[in-house]
């Protein structure tokens, strides 16, 4: 088979424009390490592939290979309409002496690929007959014995599973049999899979993780700039929020199939909405993959690091915004409905700043890497500054916003982003306890949300984006407000839970959010693991102990339901799906991690003291100083 060129555009030049000419920030590039154990480093990668397409012959299973560029262009058989293959196995490439080359023209070249062969998974391949449509395996598990809620949560997780030519690639987001309507609840998301592929690395079943890595990468390739909306492209580098595969003929040939993947960038999505978090938890979990199994060779590919790359050039591009933190539509994370979520969530800014740290830690050294290493450090800096200066709130600075001016116009106001003190909402005031504190969930100019989110909350803990002390006290608000967080099922996605006029104003009366219920105030058990790596790393895991003893008293009888309604979380969810995956492996991550609390450091980022002595910079500078006219040497042309 001929080897093929993939071409893609140039990473070389990758923000050059993004680091910045403040003194602090100019010290904080040399302060700041790239840190990669490079020896230790098998240079071995892998070039780009538009597709691989396997095909199976109705009596032997026969496959056929084709591959086709990334430009389009096929090689050996003809693009099925939309419908694009990716690779069915892991290829394996030329060693390569470097991990890009630019030819030139601005662009940069992959390595010419060898022809590729099938590998067996670690855990051997699954039998052909086992599949269904879809490539979801059929039901294997359903008839055995059920010996307690961790061996019926792990046959209801591998019932999950997809396959895809015979490979584990991911699971599906439920499996419920009474389902009336699927939607895409039988697809595979990315936000979804997190859970599950935490589980089966804690498990030491890796191969599915590492498929569902490598596809969705090569999903991120060949189409995110190819998928349109009223001729409109996102940007190079978005990661699909889900993907389903498909059987289909084979043209000219009835009596054989083949599987495709079919990716959804939100061009489908309800509210048509891209997913900003999809590409910030794969970076997340390609690095927990690599610390769990040691192997290193999958973060070291070529497609790999560029697919990074692509990533955070998407996400530290230049915009108009005069904050750090990532500006985005409302709908772009979990929270996938219009929740008045939209600006800077803390959702996004702590996964943003975990996968950041990530990606520090996994990319290789290069000369055409120096400029974005250079503006991620810059962008870690000035994002933990931000969060932990603005969005902090505790009582004592609550009283503070209580007695804000207003209307300041001076480079040295307190009040910076002129909230105005009549925002703070009255069950704040009762609410907030005497000891803990919380971010808060948004920050724009005069506006604060004040709702409590759990997950921007708890992952700002796992990404060291929240100080030691504002950890604690995160955990001590849990704490103090477990009737209301946790009561009758963990955990509330948010408090409180938008009513009457502001619901209709904020969610546009949308009959799904209602209050207590679904994004609005409901409880959803998959954050269970979340809250148990948060509480491992503060060595406080009995907090997570007890929730999980709330979960089990309820959870394995109700069907492993995807959320719960009320303000005490009392009723399965009025529109919640039944033997919903991420609810079945939160639960196991959680059991995992308590009985090995050492592995919950494949999630954890522990604060850099490169980056605390850059923050202290920034503190000893005093961001209200007033500006240095004298420091003005520009002469302007009127």
């Amino acid at each position: 088979m001929s080897s093929s060129e993939a071409v893609l555009p140039s990473l070389s030049t990758l923000v050059p424009h993004l680091s910045h000419s403040k003194p602090c920030l100019n010290s904080l590039n040399s302060m700041l390490h790239f840190k990669s154990d490079t020896d230790a480093r098998r240079k071995r990668a892998s070039g780009f592939v538009q597709s691989l397409i396997c095909s199976r012959k109705l009596r032997n299973f026969r496959r056929a290979y084709s591959i086709q560029g990334i430009d389009g262009a096929s090689h050996g058989k003809t693009k099925i309409s939309h419908l694009k293959s990716v690779s069915c196995k892991d290829q394996q490439a030329e060693s390569v002496s470097r991990i890009t080359a630019d030819n030139g023209h601005g662009t940069i070249v992959a390595p010419k690929i060898r022809e590729f062969e099938m590998v067996e998974p670690i855990g051997g391949s699954a039998s052909n007959d086992k599949l269904a449509a879809g490539g979801v395996i059929n039901d294997t598990f359903g008839k055995a014995s059920v010996d307690s809620t961790e061996d019926e949560a792990w046959n209801l997780l591998r019932e999950s599973m997809v396959y895809y030519c015979g490979n584990p690639i991911g699971t599906i987001a439920a499996n419920d049999p009474s389902g009336s309507s699927i939607l895409n609840y039988d697809q595979v998301f990315v936000r979804d899979f997190i859970p599950s592929g935490i589980a089966f690395l804690l498990k030491g079943e890796y191969d599915i993780v590492r498929n569902f890595i490598l596809h969705t990468l090569q999903l991120q390739v060949i189409l995110s700039w190819e998928k349109t909306m009223d001729c409109h492209s996102p940007g190079q580098g978005l990661m699909p929020a889900s993907f389903k595969v498909r059987t289909i003929p084979l043209d000219g040939d009835d009596s054989a199939t083949e599987d495709v993947l079919d990716p959804d960038f939100g061009e489908a999505a309800i509210g048509r909405v891209a997913p900003v978090d999809s590409g910030l938890w794969w970076i997340i979990l390609l690095r927990a993959y690599g610390k769990c199994s040691g192997d290193l060779s999958v973060q070291e590919r070529v497609d790999v690091q560029t697919g990074i790359k692509m990533i955070l050039k998407l996400c530290l591009a230049d915009g108009f915004d005069m904050f750090p933190t990532l500006l985005v539509t409302d709908g772009s994370c979990m929270i996938d409905r219009r929740m008045g979520i939209h600006g800077h969530p803390l959702e996004i800014q702590a996964l943003f700043y975990s996968a950041l740290l990530c990606a520090r830690e996994m990319l290789a050294p290069e000369d055409g890497s120096a400029d974005l290493i250079r503006a991620l450090n810059n962008r870690l800096v000035a994002l933990s500054f931000h969060i932990r200066e603005y969005y902090w709130i505790d009582m004592r600075k609550l009283n503070d916003i209580y007695r804000y001016k207003t209307e300041e116009y001076s480079y040295d106001a307190v009040n910076k982003f002129n909230i105005y003190p009549d925002q703070i909402p009255p069950w704040l005031v009762e609410w907030m306890p005497s000891k803990g504190g919380y971010l808060i969930g948004n920050l724009q100019p005069a506006h604060m949300d004040f709702r409590f989110f759990s997950l921007g909350n708890l992952w700002s803990i796992v990404s060291s984006l929240a100080t030691m002390d504002q950890s604690h006290a995160i955990l001590d608000l849990i704490e103090a407000k477990w009737p209301e967080l946790v009561a009758d099922m963990p955990f509330k996605i948010c408090y409180p839970a938008l009513e009457g006029q502001e619901w209709r104003i904020i969610t546009g009366s949308d009959p799904k959010n209602t209050s207590w219920s679904y994004h609005n105030g409901g409880s959803w058990p998959t954050l269970l693991w979340q809250l148990t790596v948060a509480c491992i790393k503060m060595n406080r895991p009995e907090i997570a102990e007890k929730a999980i003893k709330v979960a089990e008293k309820r959870i394995s009888r109700d069907k492993w339901p995807e959320y719960y309604d009320t303000k005490q979380g009392r009723f399965i969810g009025k529109q919640a799906r039944l033997f919903q995956t991420w609810s079945i492996a939160g639960y196991l991550v959680s059991k995992l991690l308590l009985a090995n609390p050492d592995a919950a450091n494949i999630l954890v980022n522990r604060e850099d003291s490169d980056l605390i002595n850059a923050f202290s910079c920034m503190l000893s500078a005093n961001p209200r100083r007033k500006r240095d006219w004298k420091g003005l040497k520009q002469k302007f042309i009127i």
